[in-house]
């Protein structure tokens, strides 16, 4: 728990309510972020626990928090205390420095405050009306099991594509009509590409529309701690009682329930129940339903009974959609070349576009330089040293043959029969996705074919990638191998 300064004259109810602020946004937020920013933080609560003052010791800290944390943090306070909550941030006071002025004073200046969301603006002690400890109900409320939703990630937030366009369109369907058509919905694709995204919107849309719905995120890993502790503990009865209760469940990462075996029988007995009274359940994963290793095959099989959606690596448009998008939600300018620029030598998934921008950001700020195509070329130096390294068409033909336990000749032979046409088509449609050859350098590569068969082949393995799920999820594979 969070290191709270609190005087002893302070109140249970001052102490309860930055607990209870650091409870949900450990709910709320990405374990990794809530453990670097939110747990070490130090707070001072108001007697009438009317004020938080957070004490950072650096100002790189505290302008991040400022920036990332603040209005998050005063939501949680709201929320907790059911009014707003006067929110300072100050820095840790140093031999020479003047101390900060306790959080109840009159002469405190406040460096972030709900009311107006700025920086610099002091304010007023009468600005805020006194706020009521949290009721005995608030405090039940809290002790009750969180939904664990992240409330920034709507489909208003979601950049709609070619690549996610199907999962996003089936995603909304459920959110309005839950438990009809689509169930269960299984989504899967690789990494960074926007499945925790979707889940997370399918539910805050449901509880927009219906706050009392019942709705759980969560990602594999921790259902497979709560079937760990019931057992220890020997508290099955509430471990049901939780699951099969739910009227959303959306689980991420179900591939982590491989190999266990409890785990598994206690989701499919959860999974029954939630059918049965016309539940929805969302789950994710890196790999479609019979893709899935060590997994009971009853379970599979009811991955696979409702509808089942891949989300693709976004294309370029849509990569340049998604950076615009990103900057605006930072308020950073960000010109249309610069976008086109990165989107072109970032081609992954979105995370690492994410990151991509954000070293822009940053470089511009730091260097107080505008951002430009020359400046994101330096801040990417490392990254781009990285794509340079192009893959050569000779490490596609030994990964596919590796792949399909072919022979590396057989990729430039004469040879036709299925098993190795199939392998040496997909390589032609790699070599021409992942390098800078031309069609005819791509032929010569494969035997000294025409170009004209390259081609072919490229169009037939793009067009059967779109339909067919077991293909599409090998070249996944394929492009995640070669990329490294």
């Amino acid at each position: 728990m969070s290191l709270v300064l609190i005087p002893p004259e302070v109140s249970e109810p001052a102490e309860a309510l930055w607990s209870a602020c650091v409870q949900r946004l450990a709910n709320e937020l990405p374990a990794q972020q809530f453990n670097t920013w939110i747990r070490p933080l130090a707070a001072q609560v108001s007697q009438t626990a009317d004020s938080v003052t957070l004490v950072l010791p650096s100002r790189f800290k505290l302008d991040c928090i400022r920036n990332q944390y603040a209005a998050r943090i005063a939501a949680a306070l709201q929320a907790v205390a059911g009014q707003p909550v006067a929110l300072e941030l100050v820095l840790a006071s140093r031999p020479g420095v003047r101390k900060a002025a306790p959080p109840d004073s009159q002469h405190s200046e406040p460096l972030w405050s709900p009311v107006n969301g700025r920086s610099d603006a002091p304010v007023a002690a009468q600005a805020e009306p006194s706020i009521a400890a949290p009721s005995a109900a608030a405090k039940a409320k809290l002790a009750e099991p969180t939904h664990r939703l992240n409330h920034g990630l709507t489909f208003a937030t979601l950049v709609e594509g070619t690549a996610n366009r199907m999962a996003r369109a089936a995603a909304m369907h459920v959110a309005h009509h839950p438990g009809q058509l689509y169930n269960p919905l299984f989504i899967y694709g690789g990494v960074g590409l926007g499945k925790t995204h979707l889940m997370h919107a399918i539910g805050n849309q449901l509880l927009a529309g219906r706050a009392a719905a019942k709705v759980l995120y969560i990602h594999a890993e921790q259902f497979v701690t709560d079937v760990v502790k019931s057992y220890q503990r020997k508290t099955f009865d509430e471990f049901k009682a939780r699951y099969h209760s739910l009227d959303l469940l959306l689980i991420d990462d179900v591939q982590f329930f491989a190999n266990k075996e409890r785990t598994q029988e206690e989701f499919f007995n959860a999974f029954e129940a939630l059918l049965a009274k016309k539940s929805h359940i969302v789950m994710t994963s890196d790999t479609y339903p019979k893709g899935l290793t060590d997994i009971h095959e009853r379970l599979v099989s009811r991955f696979d009974a409702g509808l089942t959606v891949a989300i693709e690596p976004p294309e370029l448009e849509m990569r340049v959609a998604i950076l615009l998008s990103k900057a605006e939600a930072e308020a950073a300018a960000l010109p249309e070349d610069v976008a086109f620029f990165v989107a072109k030598n970032v081609r992954s998934n979105v995370r690492e576009l994410e990151g991509a921008l954000r070293k822009i950001l940053a470089y511009s700020r730091f260097n107080h330089k505008e951002v430009s195509i020359a400046l994101a070329r330096e801040a990417l130096r490392d990254l781009l040293s990285i794509q340079n390294r192009q893959i050569s068409v000779e490490n596609i033909q030994k990964t596919v043959a590796d792949f399909y336990k072919i022979k590396v000749a057989d990729m430039y032979s004469r040879k036709r029969p299925a098993n190795i046409a199939r392998p040496r088509q997909i390589a032609m449609f790699l070599a021409k996705e992942l390098t800078q050859k031309s069609l005819p350098e791509i032929g010569e590569l494969f035997g000294g074919r025409d170009h004209t068969t390259v081609l072919h082949a490229v169009r037939k393995i793009a067009a059967e990638r779109q339909t067919l799920s077991e293909l599409n999820q090998q070249l996944h594979v394929l492009e995640q191998t070669l990329k490294g």
